[in-house]
């Protein structure tokens, strides 16, 4: 049976052309709800059909032109165009909805018990009310139930009667609330829990409720139809804090607490780029990460877990958004990527034509800040990282010679100075072979193989490489395994220095960061530029899977405190534990890292976390994936594919 409620009707007598006005409603109502729905009557079991001669609401083409004319008022613009209640369910427009009431609970219940319904995977509208009651009409109610079923157990004990473990239970649980209420430890509530679910057909509906009564039933919860009053327990769910139906049950403070909803935490925002899924709740992990305290990130997994493919998809999104990115690559993983995106691949070798002269200054000045000093720092740290163990002595010289050495080329503290072309190694070389010392000529012996000897080609030419490319890619992986660190020091040097000079958002991405904590000086330039990134809207990057030698210095341990992001993919059974008492996780977060799949972990932004599935689009997986399978089968396709001519 069902009703159909058209919102309007001509006056009688008056001609078509004259303005269409509202029927006067058959009752007044204080809920808004009511006047937007009509007065929708109680269903019979006979189809009657109300209004029959009326017409349908006209169709609102623009609402405010029609409230300034008058032709409607506000409640008729509102109301929907036509309204059906069945017994079992409400049609508003072309939707479907039914409510459903919970009657039955179980006895015993975990936090977040409620989660299967708060994420089920179709649109619901969930309510819950929760009406504090007074505790003295509480115990005096709870001192009658437990004497009637006190003289009930005792009464089958009299006819020799077996006990019903019913009561046996309520009356247990009947004395342990009332002790709680005594004490003050409890409260007590009247709770309500109602369901209302969407669907475009009927049979969609039927098909919904099932499952839902499936999933509701799977944890001992019963649900019921709200039949013959769908129109009420439509208005129950809707966000108007109006409990039509009132169907309660009782419950304690703690009860109340474990159906709180929101079990799931979301990281998503209105603007920033797709880093994955949320596993837990299937919601979009969305995230700008210069909107943070920090732009910086740090990444932890096992070789194969998804890491390039995880920083790849985010340097592709992020140029989308006009963000600079720049990547120190000590593998070559990011030429495919570079070249599809147009950006500039630049590797070092012996024989390749790329070269970078770590005495560059910055010809940024600052307020308060010394460049050439600075410079000198940094020059100290590289060396030490190229000469090994220093005594005193030699580092003083070895100051005492770059000093010289920017001396010679007419560059002093006086900043006016500082634009003119800087020195070589080379020169930093004759400098120390015409001090004529003992430990000076062993510093220069040291140096002599990136000038005369076998490392030559390096670093003993100008700068002839920039920045100007949105995409750049330092690739290192023709040089030796010993060189690397070197290489990468002062590749992430150069670019410390060009980003001074141009203030862009950058994204500066550090590939097996663990060459360069290796070394206790280029772990503090690391370290050094972490801390400084957020002045210069620089987002940094680091990317390894050492994970224990990371977190084993304390270096580590502090790139990882000023990194706001930070992202732990498949972990393995050794490293579980230390990554556990960096991060603070639960055991069931570390059983998660220790059975993720390929691209699932935990996300870290500020100071909250949630589980992450990374994803991407068909287009996106072949420009980022580096499974050498795909790789091959891609390399095969390209080299048997026949040339075509292209047509225009």
């Amino acid at each position: 049976m069902k009703l159909k409620l058209p919102t309007k009707k001509k006056e009688q007598g008056k001609p078509n052309g004259e303005l269409y006005k509202a029927q006067p409603p058959v009752k007044k109502s204080t809920n808004p709800l009511d006047k937007v729905l009509g007065n929708i009557k109680p269903p019979s079991f006979e189809k009657q059909d109300y209004f029959k001669d009326s017409p349908k609401k006209p169709d609102v083409v623009d609402p405010n032109y029609s409230l300034r004319q008058q032709t409607l008022n506000l409640i008729d613009i509102l109301s929907p165009q036509s309204a059906e209640s069945d017994f079992d369910y409400i049609k508003i427009n072309d939707v479907y909805f039914r409510t459903l009431f919970v009657s039955g609970y179980p006895r015993f219940v975990a936090p977040g018990w409620l989660e299967p319904i708060v994420n089920f995977d179709s649109s619901l509208d969930i309510s819950f009310y929760i009406y504090p009651v007074e505790g003295k009409n509480v115990l005096d109610d709870l001192r009658r139930k437990i004497a009637e079923m006190e003289a009930e157990i005792a009464t089958d004990l009299q006819r020799g009667r077996i006990v019903d473990p019913a009561t046996q239970a309520k009356l247990e649980d009947a004395r342990s609330l009332q002790e709680q209420l005594v004490k003050g430890v409890e409260r007590f509530f009247q709770f309500s829990f109602y369901i209302t679910i969407p669907a475009p057909t009927i049979e969609d509906l039927n098909q919904l409720t099932k499952q839902i009564e499936s999933t509701l039933g799977s944890l001992l919860i019963v649900a019921k139809h709200a039949s013959l009053d769908m129109k009420d327990g439509f208005i129950s769910t809707a966000p108007l804090a109006s409990d039509k139906l009132s169907i309660t049950r009782n419950m304690d403070t703690t009860s109340v607490a474990t159906t709180f909803p929101l079990t799931s935490a979301e990281l998503s925002s209105d603007k920033g780029i797709l880093y994955g899924m949320n596993s837990q709740n299937d919601s979009f992990v969305i995230f700008d990460r210069f909107s943070l305290e920090n732009s910086n990130m740090t990444i932890f997994a096992t070789s194969g877990a998804g890491k390039s493919y995880f920083v790849k998809l985010e340097a592709l999104r992020s140029l989308m958004l006009g963000v600079d990115v720049v990547v120190i690559d000590p593998e070559a993983e990011y030429k495919s990527l570079a070249e599809a995106a147009g950006g500039e691949y630049i590797s070092f070798s012996f024989s390749s034509g790329s070269k970078i002269n770590p005495f560059d200054l910055s010809q940024v000045q600052e307020e308060g800040e010394n460049q050439l000093g600075l410079k000198i720092l940094t020059l100290h740290s590289l060396f030490k990282v190229i000469m090994g163990e220093l005594t005193a002595i030699q580092e003083a010289l070895l100051d005492r010679a770059l000093v010289a050495t920017y001396r010679a080329k007419g560059i002093t503290q006086d900043p006016d100075t500082q634009t003119k072309e800087p020195p070589l190694m080379e020169d930093l070389y004759k400098t120390l072979i015409g001090m004529e010392t003992k430990e000076a000529l062993d510093l220069a012996a040291r140096i002599e193989k990136f000038v005369r000897g076998s490392f030559v080609g390096i670093f003993d030419k100008h700068t002839n490489v920039n920045l100007d490319n949105p995409f750049t890619v330092f690739s290192v992986k023709d040089l030796q395994e010993s060189l690397r660190p070197i290489v990468m020091f002062i590749v992430l040097d150069y670019i410390w220095t060009r980003i001074k000079r141009d203030l862009k958002r950058r994204l500066l991405i550090v590939d097996e960061a663990w060459h360069m904590m290796k070394y206790p000086d280029s772990a503090q330039f690391l370290w050094s530029v972490v801390k400084r990134a957020r002045k210069y809207f620089l987002g940094l990057t680091t990317i390894t899977q050492d994970v224990e030698d990371f977190l084993g210095m304390d270096i580590g341990k502090a790139i990882v405190t000023n990194s706001a992001l930070r992202l732990l993919l498949k972990q393995s059974p050794a490293a579980v534990d230390k990554i556990g008492d960096t991060f603070y996780l639960s055991e069931g977060e570390k059983q998660l890292l220790l059975a993720a799949n390929v691209g699932e972990g935990i996300f870290f932004a500020g100071p909250h976390h949630v589980p992450i599935s990374i994803v991407a689009s068909q287009k996106e997986h072949q420009l980022v994936t580096t499974r050498p399978e795909e790789l091959a089968k891609k390399e095969k396709k390209i080299i048997t594919e026949p040339n075509t001519p292209k047509t225009q």
